[in-house]
């Protein structure tokens, strides 16, 4: 991989079915709130709105890892740890390994996220 960018598959490439799903089903969470752009590296694949990232996946061999950049704390099980990124932003890390996990709250999390992405943070949406 020396000298090649990483792509989603690379991050996707030997993972079980199980995670592969996990990350379809919240990338079409992530659509289903509006356009955005990948940004990947070989960490994670961030997803990325009109002002910055907002919100990454992490595939394992056991789950979905990732995270979001919210304006709250928000305490779940599924948040791993939440912590300030800024004055207005917490990047709160996440791990799933149930599609159930990925429910209609999950869902509200990254439309908030997805908000941040567009520079809700700064007032601007």
């Amino acid at each position: 991989m020396a000298g090649t960018e990483w792509t989603v598959d690379d991050h996707l490439d030997g993972k079980p079915p199980e995670v592969i799903e996990l990350y379809q089903k919240l990338v079409g969470l992530v659509e289903a709130c509006g356009p955005f752009e990948y940004s990947v590296s070989k960490t994670a694949i961030t997803f990325k709105g009109s002002r910055r990232g907002f919100a990454g996946a992490k595939p394992r061999k056991t789950g979905l890892g990732g995270y979001l950049d919210l304006q709250r704390v928000v305490e779940d099980p599924r948040i791993t740890n939440a912590s300030p990124y800024t004055k207005r932003l917490y990047v709160h890390h996440f791990r799933v390994t149930h599609p159930e996990e990925l429910d209609q709250e999950f869902a509200s999390w990254i439309g908030e996220a997805y908000d941040v992405g567009r520079g809700a943070h700064l007032g601007m949406t």
